[in-house]
């Protein structure tokens, strides 16, 4: 008989703690799933822009991409700042900033220039932007091949610069450098003549800076000489 209850009692006892088992990874499931759909911290997304629109005037290099920033956690995200570099050129390129988030991807005259501001990409969706970059490279200027690009950017919950993109630029298909147009950024093969017609663009603007540089070098010997010429009159 005391065999029996016992045996009944550890029956009842393993029992209560299966249930108690159960109830406890009941109670954690619910608690990762709702942090899962509503308190986790994601991260942002984005892919290789197939167009670009681009300008290489001088020393300055001004690019505008569409980009799409997807979120993929549950908390919103906000984008400070972003910054378009080349890391495989020599550190002493400074990088594109953001200068402005227009409204289409082709430049026209009639645009309204909006200043970069901050912005949410709210939990689990995407963003589409066109953001554009600027800034004066002195003595770059890109020739007619692929460039290894990064883009950052600067999010609220984080410190500091965070990488969100590296792609390919394929500058060779910038046929019209002084022209502020849009081009393909697929690996697309241009034809002998569309070919000429970029590298010849590239080579004109490239000897137009050397003989910029040039002047200004002329330009300091004369000063100086008047200097030292003025300087010996005073005496």
């Amino acid at each position: 008989m005391l065999l029996l209850m016992s045996a009944a009692d550890q029956n009842a006892s393993s029992s209560i703690s299966g249930a108690g088992l159960l109830s406890i990874c009941a109670l954690l499931f619910t608690i990762a799933s709702f942090w899962w759909l509503n308190a986790r911290q994601g991260r942002l997304e984005s892919w290789e822009p197939h167009f670009f629109a681009a300008i290489v005037h001088g020393s300055m290099v001004r690019l505008r991409l569409p980009l799409i920033l997807h979120n993929t956690g549950a908390k919103p995200i906000v984008v400070q700042d972003l910054r378009l570099s080349f890391p495989d050129e020599p550190a002493s390129h400074l990088p594109l900033l953001w200068t402005s988030s227009p409204s289409r991807l082709q430049p026209g005259p009639d645009e309204e220039p909006k200043l970069p501001a901050g912005f949410i990409v709210a939990g689990r969706e995407a963003q589409q932007l066109f953001i554009e970059f600027e800034a004066p490279f002195s003595g770059f200027v890109p020739e007619a091949r692929d460039y290894n690009v990064r883009i950052q950017v600067r999010v609220g919950h984080r410190k500091g610069w965070r990488s969100l993109l590296t792609f390919t630029l394929r500058t060779t298909n910038i046929i019209y450098p002084d022209r502020y147009t849009v081009y393909n950024n697929a690996p697309l093969e241009l034809t002998r003549e569309d070919q000429k017609k970029a590298d010849a663009a590239l080579l004109e603007l490239l000897e137009g800076q050397e003989k910029g540089a040039s002047a200004k070098g002329a330009t300091k010997r004369r000063d100086s000489w008047n200097d030292e010429g003025n300087a010996d009159t005073d005496l």
